[in-house]
């Protein structure tokens, strides 16, 4: 049906009538649409801002939790009571000593090669010196020069000394003659100084062996020229009959040295043989750098079966202690206050802690202090780690988990 338009007679405008059915939409209505719109609006953008900032939160998290070293970590195998440590120990001769020439020459001849056995006094080896028995000659007629002016003048200041008294001299010259008399005494025994000094350095064209020994080096020919002085050595001894060992106890165990106490000592050329030594001596300071005592033990080598330059292993006693632990060598961590090993604690926090070491196998190590019963010892730990660090922990053949799930 068709609607004709109603003329309103007052404004003259057009109206028409509304279809059946129809309301107006009223402003209220607008508005709440459009604040549900900006609602909605709102909402989409802060998920967005919160699961970017959740995001960023893992990442960071992902990112502390990979930055913490992976480290393998195994609880310490129980020891045995410990009654003995052993220290490696170098030995060393009882003297030692470089033989050097003391006057200039050529070496004649050589009595004694590396290996010989002498005893002291032994002569090793003869050098000729020519310009010194040149020197030595000088010397002794300069000594007879000295000799005859001095008897010339103690004979005149004789003569002067008698006449003066019946006044046939002045005593003026009676003086000068006694005083030449008195100088040229005093040249004779400069000349006779000379002379003995010079016939001391004569005598060591003859080398000989200052103390009992073996030849352990040469180092000059028949025919070498020979400068006396430390430039060169010409041999070098050493006294084997005893010899010094050397070990550095730890600071824990050097109260229970004393001298005189019977030590053990093997050697890996003795293989099932056990020497006893004696010690001696200590330093009675203890190296502030490695916190030790060194301590000195000699044994009995008249049987020559030992070298000196040879490592030992020196075997202290010592009272039986607390329970002792089982690691590998290659815990051990090596820093310059001394040894640590790196246990976790928390689950997550590395905690270095001091140790002193037993027996040494070369796989694994015996802990004698440091360590506790459950401690759980990180196996290779990384040489950057400090105490208190956070770690990740790992069972040994596990693999640590990876970032793949950001």
């Amino acid at each position: 049906m068709n609607h004709q338009p109603n003329t309103n007679p007052q404004t003259g405008a057009e109206s028409y009538e509304a279809e059946a059915g129809q309301t107006p939409i009223s402003p209220r209505k607008v508005l709440m649409g459009a604040a549900v719109v900006l609602l909605i609006l709102v909402v989409l953008a802060a998920a967005g801002i919160l699961k970017r900032t959740h995001a960023r939160t893992v990442l960071a998290a992902r990112t502390y939790e990979l930055a913490a070293p992976t480290v393998s970590v195994a609880p310490a195998h129980s020891g045995a009571p410990v009654d003995t440590f052993v220290l490696p120990g170098n030995v060393t001769a009882f003297t030692d000593a470089p033989i050097y020439a003391r006057s200039d020459g050529y070496l004649v001849h050589w009595y004694n090669d590396i290996g010989a056995h002498v005893k002291k006094g032994a002569l090793l080896a003869t050098i000729d010196t020519p310009e010194l028995d040149k020197q030595v000659a000088q010397a002794e007629a300069d000594l007879a020069t000295a000799e005859a002016n001095a008897n010339i003048a103690r004979i005149q200041a004789e003569r002067y000394a008698g006449l003066v008294k019946s006044d046939a001299v002045s005593q003026q010259d009676t003086d000068t003659y006694v005083n030449q008399a008195a100088a040229t005494t005093a040249a004779v025994h400069s000349a006779q100084a000379n002379v003995q000094r010079l016939k001391e350095l004569q005598s060591f064209e003859k080398v000989y062996a200052p103390f009992d020994g073996v030849v352990t080096a040469r180092t000059v020919d028949t025919g070498q020229l020979i400068s006396q002085g430390s430039g060169a050595e010409l041999f070098h001894m050493q006294a084997v009959a005893t010899l010094r060992v050397y070990a550095d106890v730890p600071q824990l165990y050097a109260g229970m040295l004393k001298r005189g106490m019977k030590i053990d000592l093997t050697f890996p050329e003795h293989p099932g043989k056990t020497f006893v030594g004696t010690l001696v001596r200590t330093a009675d300071a203890i190296d502030p750098a490695s916190r030790t005592l060194l301590a000195e033990i000699d044994v009995d080598n008249r049987s020559g079966e030992l070298l000196p330059g040879a490592l030992a292993q020196v075997h202290f006693k010592t009272p039986i202690s607390g329970p002792t632990f089982i690691v590998p060598t290659a815990a051990l961590i090596f820093r310059r206050d001394g040894l640590e090993l790196a246990t976790v604690a928390n689950g997550d926090t590395a905690h270095l802690v001091r140790v002193v070491i037993g027996e040494d196998d070369g796989a694994t190590v015996e802990i004698i202090s440091g360590l506790n019963p459950g401690d759980q010892v990180i196996q290779d730990p990384p040489d950057s780690l400090i105490d208190g660090e956070k770690v990740t922990v790992v069972q040994p053949g596990s693999k640590p988990a990876t970032a793949g799930g950001l």
